[in-house]
């Protein structure tokens, strides 16, 4: 069992400044092989890349802050307390246009390193 706090992320600073940093919270082996996590925080005006994961569910939480998440070229607004479903094969992006950080915590299944595929 492992519990996670928001206000353990919340008052997380960026040791990346102006560039979106990620940090593992579920690790991607040992006994969640199947299941890992991510804190996110993206900072303002910065996006995460035009993607889709081959076989990967994703469970997004905004812990802080606004974005815009992009499915399959539709723009979704997401803010604090909303929860994302993306699954397979979905093509997605973040989009941070607003002058403050956006906090998430994501969990997803499939951790292998080569399920990210960049959509030019």
């Amino acid at each position: 069992m492992k519990l996670f706090r928001i206000e353990d992320f919340i008052n997380t600073k960026n040791p990346k400044p102006g560039q979106r940093f990620t940090q593992d919270i579920l690790p991607r082996k040992g006994d969640s092989s199947q299941l890992a996590g991510i804190f996110g925080l993206l900072e303002p005006h910065t996006q995460v890349p035009y993607h889709y994961h081959k076989q990967r569910h994703s469970i997004i939480i905004v812990i802080g802050g606004e974005a815009t998440e992009i499915i399959e070229g539709k723009e979704i607004p997401i803010k604090t307390h909303d929860v994302l479903y993306i699954p397979p094969g979905e093509k997605h992006m973040i989009l941070n246009k607003t002058d403050t950080a956006f906090q998430y915590l994501e969990f997803f299944t499939n951790v292998t390193p080569d399920d990210f595929v960049e959509v030019k």
